[in-house]
This record gives C-alpha cells, sequence and structure tokens, in this order.
C-alpha cells in the first residue's frame, strides 16, 4: 500500500483520495468512497495523509476513534512557505495558492471565526471562495513539494512544515481529550476570592451585578479618593490620581505599587480580582467547561514566532490560583513538564557557540554555570546577561553584563546581534528551521510575537518577564523584535518537534496517557497513576530527540522540570 494519500471530504460524508509519489504528484487514478472514515480506516499503512486543513478533517476522524500517524497539512504549509518567501500576508488558502499558480485574481481568505466552546469545528468555517477542486489541490501540494527545493535550507524547511503539521494533529487531539477541570472545586475556589456573585448594589457602587468583593474594593477605592471612581476603567483611575497629585501613565500593576496613595493596595488588589472574574469567572466556567473537561481551539504557530494561542478560552492565562480547579481524574495523574532554560539552551545550539554550547551541555541549572565561567558566581547578573542578550536590554547595567558576556560566549552574543542589525535595517530573519520575521509594519502599527502583555516585573531585576513589539518608523524596536525572533521562534521549532516526538512515545508504548496541555516551555499528560513514570521518561526523550532533529549534533540537552501530581497548581 502507499505510504502518501490525498484526501479530502465530500458532500454526505464521503472522501475523494488518490496515492501520491514522492514529487507530490498522483500514481494513478482519484478514488471516490462513500464514507471518509472507513476509508482512512481501510488504508492503515498510509505514513502520511495529504489533506487540505487540518481543522476540517481530522476532528471529524478523531470523532470516530481514527488517530493517524501523520499528515500534511496544505494550507499551515502555505502560510509558512509565504513567509519564507518574503510574502507575509497573502492569503494561504488553498484556493489562493492554486490561483498564484496559475496566474489568477487571489481570493482573500475568509474572517477568522470565534470559537464556539466545545464545538470541533474548523478555525476557519468552509468557505465557497477557498475550495478548490480535487486535483487543483493536488497541483498546489506538488507546486509546494517544488518550493520547499528553492528554501534556502531545503530540508530544515521540510522538516518545518511536517512538524507544524504535526502540531495540528496534536492541537485537535488535546481538545478532543480536553484539560481535567473540577468546576465544583472553581466554584468554590469564585466564591472565596470574589463573594457571591451579585451584589445587591448600593447608589455608591451602583449596582451593576459585581461580585460582593469587588463591589467592596470599589467601595475602598472610592472612599481613598473621596469621590466615586470606576476601578475598572483606567482613564478614570488616571484622572483620580492626576487630581490626587500624582502622575500616572497607565494603571499597570508596577506603576501602581510605586505611588504612595491609600487607593492603590485596593485598586491592585481590585486589577486581579477583576481579571480573574471577567476571564474564568461564572460565565467562563458555564461556556467552557463541559463533562469535566476544559476543550479550548489550539492554533499551533498563532503569532509570527511560532508560539501557540487559542482561539478563545484564554487556555495559556490561566491564574494560579484557578489552576487549583484542575484535577486529575481518580486514579489518574498529571505529569507536568516545564522545559528548564529554554531559550538560552536554543540560543547555544543555534549560535554554535563552543562556551554556551558546554554550560547548556548539562541538566543543572544553566545560570548557576554561566555564573561561575563569567559572573564570579553572581546567578542574577548572569541570568539578566543572557536574558538581556535575547531581548535586547543594551544600555545600562545591561550594557556592563553584556560586554562581559561578549568576552566569554563572542559567537552567542554576535548571533543575536547580527539579527538584530538585520532588523535594525528593514531585513528580514530565520528561524533555525526557516520560519522567517514579516516585514517591518506600517507607520504605528505594530506587531506582537506571544510575549506577556502585563509582565510581572520590567527588564531589569531578576526574575523578571519581558515585552516588546516593533514598528518600521523604530528601528531600533525591530531590532529588539528580530533579535529574540531567531530564538524565540527557533524554540517554537524544537517544540512542535518534542510534542510531535512525545505524541509518537505515547501511541507507540500503547499508554492510556493524553496529551492535554501546552504552552511555550511547558506541557501536561494525563495519565493513569501507574504510567506517570513512563510518561515522565518520555517527556525527557522527547525533549532530547527533539534538541538532536532540530539543532543537529550538538551537546546541547534540553531536560525537563517533572512534577507528577494531582492538581496542576501543586505544581508550581
Amino acid at each position: 500500500m502507499n505510504e502518501r494519500w490525498a484526501i479530502e471530504a465530500t458532500e454526505g460524508g464521503g472522501a475523494r483520495l488518490a496515492a501520491l509519489g514522492d514529487d507530490g504528484l498522483p500514481l494513478g487514478g482519484v478514488h471516490e468512497e462513500a464514507d471518509l472514515v472507513a476509508a482512512v480506516r481501510a488504508r492503515p499503512g498510509a505514513a502520511r495523509w495529504v489533506w487540505r486543513s487540518s481543522a476540517d478533517i481530522y476532528p471529524r476522524l478523531l470523532a470516530a476513534g481514527v488517530r493517524v500517524e501523520r499528515c500534511y497539512d496544505i494550507e499551515d504549509a502555505e502560510l509558512l512557505l509565504l513567509g519564507h518567501e518574503g510574502r507575509h500576508g497573502e492569503p494561504r488558502s488553498a484556493a489562493a495558492a492554486w490561483a498564484r499558480l496559475h496566474h489568477r485574481p487571489v481570493p482573500p481568505d475568509p474572517p477568522a471565526r470565534a470559537a464556539e466552546p466545545g464545538a470541533q469545528s474548523s478555525l476557519f468555517e468552509p468557505h465557497g471562495a477557498t475550495n478548490v477542486p480535487f486535483d487543483a489541490l493536488l497541483e498546489v501540494y506538488a507546486d509546494q513539494q517544488r518550493r520547499h527545493e528553492r528554501a534556502e535550507h531545503p530540508d530544515r524547511m521540510r522538516l518545518l512544515t511536517a512538524s507544524q503539521s504535526a502540531g495540528m494533529l496534536v492541537a485537535a487531539e488535546m481538545r478532543r481529550a480536553g484539560l481535567p477541570w473540577r468546576a465544583d472545586v472553581h466554584r468554590a475556589l469564585l466564591e472565596t476570592l470574589l463573594g457571591e456573585r451579585y451584589a445587591s448594589g448600593s447608589p455608591r457602587t451602583g449596582g451593576g451585578g459585581e461580585p460582593r468583593r469587588l463591589a467592596e474594593l470599589t467601595e475602598q477605592v472610592s472612599a481613598a479618593f473621596g469621590r466615586r471612581v470606576r476601578p475598572d476603567l483606567p482613564a478614570d483611575v488616571v484622572k483620580a490620581f492626576g487630581e490626587a497629585g500624582l502622575r500616572l501613565k497607565s494603571t499597570r500593576r508596577w506603576e501602581l505599587a510605586e505611588l504612595d496613595h491609600p487607593a492603590v493596595e485596593p485598586l491592585i488588589e481590585y486589577k486581579k480580582l477583576y481579571r480573574i472574574w471577567t476571564a474564568h469567572g461564572w460565565s467562563w466556567l458555564q461556556d467552557w467547561v463541559r463533562e469535566g473537561r476544559f476543550r479550548p481551539e489550539y492554533t499551533p504557530g498563532g503569532t509570527v514566532s511560532g508560539r501557540w494561542t487559542t482561539n478563545g478560552g484564554g487556555a495559556l492565562q490561566i491564574p494560579k490560583v484557578i489552576r487549583q480547579a484542575v484535577v486529575a481524574d481518580e486514579g489518574w495523574r498529571l505529569v507536568v513538564a516545564d522545559a528548564d532554560q529554554m531559550e538560552p539552551r536554543v540560543l547555544a545550539a543555534i549560535s554554535r557557540d563552543p562556551g554556551l554550547m558546554e554550560v547548556a551541555g548539562h541538566d543543572g541549572d544553566l545560570y548557576t554555570s554561566l555564573s561561575d565561567r563569567a559572573f564570579s558566581g553572581d546567578r542574577d547578573h548572569a541570568k539578566l546577561a543572557l536574558l538581556g542578550a535575547i531581548y535586547g536590554q543594551t544600555s545600562g547595567d545591561g550594557l556592563k553584563n553584556l560586554a562581559a558576556l561578549r568576552r566569554r560566549f563572542p559567537l552567542a552574543v554576535a548571533y543575536v546581534d547580527d539579527a538584530a542589525r538585520a532588523g535594525q535595517e528593514g531585513r528580514l530573519v530565520r528561524t533555525w528551521l526557516g520560519r522567517t520575521s514579516p516585514p517591518a509594519t506600517g507607520a504605528g502599527e505594530t506587531e506582537e510575537a506571544g510575549m506577556p502583555q502585563e509582565p510581572d516585573a520590567q527588564l531589569g531585576g531578576p526574575g523578571g518577564e519581558f515585552t516588546y513589539g516593533y514598528a518600521s518608523s523604530d528601528a531600533r524596536a525591530r531590532g529588539r523584535f528580530t533579535r529574540n525572533f531567531v530564538v524565540q521562534g527557533s524554540a517554537a521549532d524544537w517544540a512542535l518537534l518534542m510534542l510531535a516526538a512525545l505524541r509518537r512515545a505515547i501511541a507507540s508504548a500503547g499508554l492510556r496517557a493524553e496529551l492535554v496541555f501546552f504552552q511555550h516551555d511547558e506541557v501536561i499528560v494525563h495519565c493513569p497513576a501507574d504510567e506517570a513514570a513512563t510518561v515522565t521518561r518520555a517527556i525527557r526523550e522527547a525533549g532530547e530527540l527533539a534538541g538532536r532533529l532540530t539543532f543537529g549534533d550538538t551537546p546541547v540537552r534540553f531536560p525537563f522540570t517533572t512534577a507528577v501530581v494531582e492538581r496542576y497548581s501543586d505544581a508550581k
């Protein structure tokens, strides 16, 4: 039986199929079959399924209990190939790709739809303008194989599109499995944090249905200012502080914390609880949790750097306190694994800096090892120096730290410096496998790449997180973006291959374990308690295999810190 089959769904639940050769061209005629699921089941030897979009077909197969080993997602590959060719933003549908191939008018992609809680449908609804005949789909696939050959590094580009397609399978399977979620625990947490669901209101609070605790904090904030203030309206808060003689640019937590005013403490508490109420409150619970599972719609490579996003549900921003509601089934466990210092290790691998590869060639704390070599044992300075090099802090103490880093690890610093210079000059940069940065945006526009928008600390303190963006009107900002893009994007390349390897290991071992969650450098597997040790070992091995597949033969290690817990909150 041929190893590669193209398939499309037809009306009434049927399928159209064709066997493909290595060049992507059909080997014979087209098969028409009445049942898509039966057509796939009848070909267990198919090593790879080629289809327009995983989101169209794979959820149907999963619902019928059919799992495929590999796929090739034509529209996801088109997105990556367009980016590599410097054509970011052009329509990525199969119909658009076929139109470009034949020099015809290119139809726009349909608008992204809002996710429907519990639904298993595609991110893009089927749309007449994006559907193409099966023979046109095969033409697009064959052309994509030729375009891979024209890439800067063809083998890496093929690996990138293959891993992105694998990520689409993982995303669909995680949505199908769902993250275990105890609604009763969640409700109890909300009542403890927020009080009764609806406050009765008063002339001062205005009612409005806020939980009791938020109404109380509103009273405290207003009392501190001596007039009615809406804590949920940043402009109102900034104005109130201005009237009190305190200048405030925004209501971010770290800016508020620097002020000496009795409204600060209740205001910070209000902001924290208000976010929980609006993002993961009772309405969220009703909309998103069904039969003990939270099933978000994941989008692999949803940011320009390759990081994942979700279409609704806020799965990648679950507050720590709410994680108490993520509870394993009885007799099961959550294996929660965090990649240790992933981005510095990735920098070592892509820069091929001998010294940094040696530092990253051990499972121990990378920053401690770095500090022993270049920072007189000061771990905090070592961490700030390395993260400053990646994220672009090149002034003040950051400049001094960077100079020390450059003396010891010149190739590593030169790698990100070169990427920054390329960005400043308006050139494109690529991840190790070939994901390509977008061009500079128009004046006034900003392109974010998935970093937190309200970090716990500004760059400059140990443990701080970072934000960044870029615009064409600010060459230095774009340089900071491309500096980080080559590292963060290459980390996303590694993560896709890690997930693919872990998925395969779980299936090959015949485990009941299920991948149920992933974000950036963290993965969660839900498994019977007696499989936890096997899963922990599989995660570790998947990380190392992904390192070899992504970056080749280097001494760099990619270890995980793993916890086997009953509640997600117990892993931190």
